[in-house]
């Protein structure tokens, strides 16, 4: 069972319309790389979607040290981000098994979005989790189609592995359909959180430290 939803939010502002057009740039990318290939897609996605969550959390952490304020837990729900979205890394390199020259290409686009997603969140916090809200819309879709190949059977359900087994505490004759679901509802979940701390930075509903 699933209580996932397919949501978007439409770009209405100019910082929206600048983080939508960043991801659609990232999306292109991806597609001219992998295309269809949705396991080895969910490799470079998630070692790019660990990647903020770690930034906003320690530049938050640097923050609320200098400012001596508490995050009123906005550190720690970032890192979990972070922790959550590396795992999805970890259990989809067991599953599409890439080659050196793609792990080359990962470790090049996880250093290149490092360096430009933390000078964003620099300049523009509100437009970083925008960004993040909006690759978590796409990262859904492309979830939401790789559970079609599977149930059409043009992509093999495979048995889980086990990193994804006990990460998700799931039957041990679980298979990759299982895994996908809760990993898609975990994206979905990362999805909203983002655009509603986009939001708070839009209506300055933010936490004392960020003021």
């Amino acid at each position: 069972m699933s209580n996932f939803e397919a949501v978007h939010q439409t770009p209405s502002k100019t910082s929206e319309y600048i983080a939508y057009n960043i991801t659609q740039i990232l999306k292109f990318m991806l597609n001219i790389f992998y295309g269809t290939k949705y396991a080895k897609r969910a490799v470079i996605l998630e070692t790019i979607a660990a990647v903020p969550g770690m930034v906003a959390g320690m530049l938050n952490h640097l923050k609320a040290l200098r400012r001596l304020r508490d995050d009123e837990g906005w550190i720690r729900e970032l890192l979990d981000e972070a922790e959550n979205e590396r795992m999805h890394l970890m259990i989809f390199l067991e599953v599409a098994k890439p080659t050196w020259v793609e792990r080359t290409l990962v470790l090049l686009g996880q250093g290149a979005f490092l360096v430009v997603y933390t000078l964003l969140y620099i300049l523009s916090s509100k437009t970083a989790h925008r960004v993040v809200g909006y690759f978590e819309e796409e990262a859904c879709k492309s979830y939401t189609e790789f559970l079609e190949k599977i149930e059409n059977g043009e992509v093999e359900n495979v048995a889980a592995p086990a990193i994804a087994i006990s990460y998700y505490k799931l039957a041990e004759d679980a298979r990759l359909m299982d895994v996908i679901l809760l990993i898609r509802e975990d994206e979905a979940k990362h999805r909203d959180r983002n655009h509603e701390f986009a939001d708070a930075f839009e209506n300055n509903d933010l936490p004392s430290h960020q003021q």
